[in-house]
């Protein structure tokens, strides 16, 4: 009578192959890390925002030689092209994209700047600095309009404080009109971005 064996893994064997599984997957989060990859994904989407938001106000100037804020009755308003905007949340009427609450459309949105669908983006309901883009414009009809905003990805905070000169701001302006660069702001490893308002603008 013959003998048959069963041939199989032993359970030291499939432990051994599960931690090495195991230890292959940890390894692969921590190269992918998910959560840097969505803050990074977050930055991107509000550069591309503030870019789409910079582009209709200058679009608004060249077709009504004014900036929206121009003339409102909204708070932040301002008289001329040629005084300064100072640094409000997108959210804001003075800005163009709400009216009196971003319930209904602003002037931006009405002119056909921008599309409706930017009422419901996240950042138009932020609540915190962090959450929110915010608009600003130096004291000259030909100075550039700034979109600023705080980066939660490390990837875009690194690139901002080591790059030459720095591209963090504090969103305050110099006599020159350009965007302080690093004003009440410096960046090192105790910086709280959100505590400090260290923003990321664009154009850099």
């Amino acid at each position: 009578m013959k003998k048959y064996l069963s041939k199989g893994f032993t359970l030291v064997e499939l432990l051994i192959v599960i931690g090495l599984l195991g230890a292959i997957a940890l390894i692969v989060i921590a190269a992918i890390n998910p959560i840097e990859q969505s803050n990074r994904a977050r930055d991107a989407r509000f550069k591309a925002d503030g870019g789409q938001l910079i582009s209709a106000v200058e679009r608004y100037y060249a077709s009504h030689s004014k900036f929206p804020w121009e003339g409102c009755a909204a708070a932040g308003c301002t008289t001329s092209s040629d005084v300064e905007f100072a640094f409000l949340s997108a959210s804001s009427e003075a800005v163009g994209l709400c009216g009196s609450d971003c319930s209904t459309s602003g002037i931006l949105i009405t002119n056909d700047e921008l599309k409706t669908e930017f009422l419901s983006r996240d950042w138009v309901s932020g609540a915190t600095a962090d959450k929110q883009i915010m608009i600003g414009k130096a004291g000259t009809s030909s100075a550039s309009v700034y979109a600023c905003f705080i980066p939660i990805s490390k990837s875009e905070r690194d690139k901002a404080a080591t790059s030459t000169p720095s591209k963090v701001h504090s969103l305050s302006f110099q006599a020159n009109g350009t965007v302080a660069v690093n004003g009440a702001c410096t960046t090192g490893s105790d910086t709280n971005w959100v505590t400090d308002l260290c923003y990321v603008c664009i154009p850099d």
